[in-house]
């Protein structure tokens, strides 16, 4: 297993409010992304807030992580202490009031990858030169697509794309998509946030993953076309090869 990350403040934004994780080693397999909202620097204290929180619960908790139900309950639990702290956070300090962020998260374990979930960034899965969206997103257009209001591709370029319905930390309590995914060997799992895939269509994702062998420099391909595509949001792209 191969992984990398890239992320880019892109060519609109006056800061990068993404965040990311990827594990030093192995002994805790556990992928992030997070796509931080709020004024001034407040979306960026929200991610890192986030990732960090969320990596803090993980390690104290590692014993429980060894089966795929119990690794489901810790993904919820340790994105409940990030919102709690988020949360928290923003009604302290002034400047930080409304302030959340989006959260994408994977966790490895006996050929599985548990995937937690809240708002738009998103999880994707390359396997066998077919690319399928794991989440789904939280977002004022995907609920108008539900209801059938408008058409996939008119979301793709609606002007209220951007906004979404679920948060860490905007409130005191939070909803956890969670869902587990069997891995293959050649699957490639990708975490990014909306900069990416408001800016590359899945179909040119799925040819820069399947045909670099290096999968660092395939998030850095990736972010490099979602910059020459205007890049007009932070972009962040975390790619897993088995």
């Amino acid at each position: 297993m191969k992984f990398g990350a890239a992320s880019d403040i892109g060519l609109v934004r006056e800061i990068n409010q993404d965040s990311h994780y990827i594990p030093e080693n192995l002994q805790m397999p556990l992928f992030m992304v997070a796509d931080g909202m709020g004024g001034h620097n407040a979306g960026e204290i929200a991610s890192v807030l986030a990732i960090n929180s969320i990596k803090e619960w993980m390690k104290e908790n590692s014993a429980d992580l060894t089966t795929e139900k119990n690794i489901q309950k810790s993904v919820v639990k340790s994105v409940e202490y990030a919102n709690r702290h988020i949360y928290n956070y923003s009604k302290e300090i002034e400047g930080c009031r409304g302030m959340g962020t989006t959260l994408t998260m994977g966790y490895l374990c006996c050929d599985k990858i548990v995937v937690g979930h809240v708002g738009d960034s998103r999880a994707y899965i390359i396997r066998s030169g077919k690319m399928s969206q794991i989440t789904q997103d939280h977002s004022l257009v995907q609920q108008l697509v539900q209801e059938g209001k408008i058409s996939e591709n008119e979301a793709r370029t609606h002007p209220q794309r951007n906004i979404i319905t679920r948060a860490v930390g905007t409130s005191s309590e939070i909803e956890v998509d969670t869902m587990t995914i069997d891995i293959i060997k050649d699957d490639i799992v990708v975490f990014c946030s909306d900069g990416l895939t408001n800016m590359v269509p899945e179909e040119k994702l799925i040819d820069m993953f399947s045909n670099e062998t290096d999968i660092q420099r395939a998030c850095e391909i990736a972010v490099d076309k979602a910059k020459a595509e205007g890049g007009n949001d932070n972009i962040t792209v975390l790619g897993i090869r088995f």
